[in-house]
């Protein structure tokens, strides 16, 4: 009793530290989000059954320099990754002599819509992959090359430019197909969990505009990833962003690419749809 008790204490103090420091700042900006003249749809009205009453991207909870970075493809620091990754898209890799291209051919063409759909129910698998899921099922089984791992900056790249090719197009999983998996999200994002005892509603659905630290937060919509965190200084996965927030509550993280966090990752994609895609997106 002990125990939970003084985990409650902790939770209660570190939320209230969170509203305490909402106070002065709340809520969204109104800017919109325009790139090469074609405006990303970042706040909408939410569906009947959907726990908040609209959704907000969170590239309107960011500063105004933030802001800007992702507004230019030139300054947009993501956009390194993606370029590498166009060179990668033509390059033969593994015992089969192909590259992205052999089956896929342009870019930006065959890969249009292709991110907007994702998590995505594999059914060789038996279950849903994340895009990094599927890119490795090309690789290995396709190519006959190495998988790549989840944070390097191949896969960070390809996720990027694949993605690319969706922004401005709005999440639209396959919400049938994943229902048993969006449940489970649905149970991991209202858990409490780690030393603060503390659930991810807690900060993106009870507390969002508030600031936590020197932090705005959000609505927590995965809409952007990969993205590039200024905190990182690098361009970091929709995973990475999870482990790092079940660190902060002092909880012990699932690992990339898990069952766990590919769950979660089917909610936050069924609590975002009608969001566009930011893919590469810029966030503090």
């Amino acid at each position: 009793m002990k125990k939970t008790t003084l985990k409650g204490a902790v939770a209660a103090l570190a939320l209230t530290a969170v509203a305490a420091a909402g106070q002065a700042v709340a809520g969204p900006d109104e800017d919109e989000l325009v790139i090469d003249g074609e405006t990303i749809v970042t706040r909408v009205a939410a569906p009947e059954d959907h726990p908040l009453d609209e959704l907000i991207s969170g590239w309107r909870f960011r500063s105004d320099e933030t802001q800007a970075l992702q507004m230019d493809d030139f300054e947009n620091p993501a956009m390194v990754l993606v370029d590498q990754a166009r060179d990668l898209w033509a390059e033969v890799d593994g015992s089969e002599g192909k590259a992205c291209e052999s089956c896929h051919m342009d870019v930006e063409e065959t890969m249009v819509g292709v991110r907007a759909g994702y998590p995505k129910w594999n059914e060789a698998a038996g279950k849903p992959f994340s895009l990094e899921h599927a890119i490795n099922a090309c690789r290995t089984e396709r190519m006959g090359a190495e998988a790549w791992k989840w944070e390097s900056d191949q896969m960070l790249g390809m996720t990027a430019l694949v993605g690319l090719q969706s922004r401005g197009m709005p999440v639209d999983i396959d919400d049938d197909a994943l229902s048993d998996w969006i449940e489970q999200g649905k149970e991991l994002y209202y858990t409490r969990v780690g030393q603060l005892d503390m659930s991810c509603a807690h900060c993106h659905e009870d507390n969002y505009g508030n600031m936590i630290r020197a932090d705005h937060l959000s609505q927590g919509h995965v809409n952007g990833f990969p993205v590039y965190r200024l905190k990182w200084q690098k361009v970091g996965s929709m995973h990475r962003r999870f482990k790092g927030c079940m660190d902060n509550i002092r909880a012990e993280p699932y690992k990339r690419g898990s069952d766990e966090f590919v769950a979660l990752e089917a909610y936050l994609a069924w609590r975002g749809q009608g969001l566009s895609v930011e893919t590469p997106a810029v966030r503090n």
